[in-house]
């Protein structure tokens, strides 16, 4: 490990690297362990150091943005976590395009968009994720997704190759993408958009957040919805027909505001939410026959 941190610190500062840093402070869940070491690139040429060396002397690594759908174990992460957040969020405006890096939030990019008059991302205004997270899973909110106004997206191979995907050769669908499939690393993308009335932008993203407020647990922390949409059904609406709605376990609980949320209502520990969710899915396949998949990732050491 020693000589990893060294040959580490030839790449990047000192101050870019933290050991043992808790996952807790970089999940919206609140909760983790920690993670043996924790980097955060400011360049794309970092990030391919990085990973060279990684490869190199077979460190496991893990890529995250602001930890919106992230459940790290209790006992942490054993291998390198590599954070493409603050380092890496720089948003530029081209006419009706825009450009930003993995680690500009969504809620920023919105702004952004609202100040230069192009509409068509109200949708995302509120999603509390960055843009690579966003790419990846091709996020999507009140009748908009990713796909719709993604141009092309700039990744990065495991192997440390750059490749610019066109929005097809994106293949995005509900919660997945080439970039699952191929473990590819968002670095960038291009978005384009329609002009539009900066009042009509800022009325539609008002009206969202009135809605997101009303109907999510705003006030808690969480990972937003829990679970995936099963085929032909709400996640949220089976779990509160199953009885479910404000069923705790440990810090753990199903909201009582929105049922597709597992929120951390008093201090829970990983272990608390993913107890949680297991018990609920279990509950609603006795109850419907329909299994639910997680939405939220999991990764780490649970006890």
């Amino acid at each position: 490990m020693e000589s990893f941190l060294d040959r580490l610190q030839d790449i990047v500062r000192e101050e870019q690297i933290l050991l043992k840093e808790p996952m807790k402070k970089h999940t919206t869940f609140k909760v983790g362990g920690p993670a043996d070491i924790f980097v955060k690139p400011e360049t794309i040429g970092q990030l391919q150091n990085i990973l060279s060396l990684a490869n190199q002397e077979q460190m496991p690594v893990y890529i995250i943005g602001n930890g919106s759908n992230l459940l790290v174990g209790d006992l942490g992460y054993r291998g390198m976590m590599i954070q493409i957040y603050k380092n890496m969020n720089q948003i530029t405006v081209e006419g009706n395009k825009i450009k930003a890096q993995a680690g500009a939030l969504l809620s920023t990019i919105a702004k952004r968009a609202l100040e230069h008059g192009l509409g068509g991302f109200e949708f995302a205004s509120g999603i509390p994720g960055t843009l690579g997270g966003a790419v990846t899973m091709n996020a999507g909110a009140y009748g908009g997704e990713m796909k719709q106004v993604i141009k092309e997206a700039l990744v990065l191979t495991r192997d440390g190759e750059l490749k610019t995907l066109a929005v097809d050769d994106l293949k995005l669908g509900y919660r997945k993408s080439i970039i699952i499939d191929e473990d590819y690393i968002v670095l960038e993308a291009t978005l384009e958009f329609e002009p539009d009335q900066p009042e009509n932008i800022q009325s539609k993203m008002n009206e969202y957040a009135q809605a997101r407020k009303t109907k999510q647990p705003l006030e808690y922390p969480s990972a937003g919805s829990t679970f995936k949409r099963p085929e032909g059904y709400f996640a949220g609406k089976l779990i509160d027909d199953t009885g479910l709605r404000g069923y705790t376990y440990g810090g753990a609980q199903v909201s009582e505001k929105h049922c597709g949320f597992v929120i951390n209502k008093d201090n829970a520990t990983a272990e608390d939410i993913v107890s949680l969710m297991h018990q609920v899915n279990e509950k609603v396949t006795a109850k419907f026959g329909v299994s639910l998949e997680p939405e939220v990732k999991m990764i780490g050491e649970f006890k």
